[in-house]
């Protein structure tokens, strides 16, 4: 029986284990690819790309799952249910920025491309709410204009 789970880099006091999944070169890829880890963004741009994902698919549930599913105002429901989430996400990014980044680091400050400076973390935060409460209009109005994606 091949032993196929080991210890991270072979150190067993890392305190993670490395499977083929975890440890294969197309899970590095695709992670490497992600907005929050893609070298050569700016904390505007990781949050405008991050919102723009999550406002688009955050509609779907409240369209179709909510309370008015069935009802002549679902969609217009539903995007309003996205946007207060929206909102309730970026309070939440405020806060978490407010006690992380209490007064800016000033040994940071030249790598604008990191997201640990309260300057840094206010523009991804901005980018945030940008683009999800912009996706979340474009899910609108898809829904409503196009007759296969009907909610009735």
């Amino acid at each position: 029986m091949a032993n196929f789970i080991k210890p991270y880099n072979d150190d067993p006091f890392v305190g993670h284990l490395a499977t083929p999944i975890t440890s294969s070169a197309v899970t590095r890829a695709i992670l490497r690819n992600l907005p929050a880890y893609r070298f050569g963004l700016t904390p505007l741009l990781r949050g405008l790309e991050i919102g723009l994902a999550h406002g688009y698919f955050l509609m779907g549930p409240f369209v179709k799952l909510g309370p008015l599913r069935n009802s002549d105002v679902a969609l217009f429901a539903g995007f309003l249910s996205t946007i207060g989430l929206i909102l309730i996400l970026t309070l939440g990014l405020t806060i978490y920025g407010v006690a992380v980044f209490e007064q800016d680091n000033l040994k940071d400050l030249t790598n604008e491309m990191d997201l640990q400076t309260k300057k840094a973390w206010n523009q991804f935060k901005g980018g945030f709410f940008v683009g999800a409460c912009g996706s979340a209009g474009f899910a609108v109005i898809c829904l409503s204009s196009i007759p296969t994606f009907t909610t009735a």
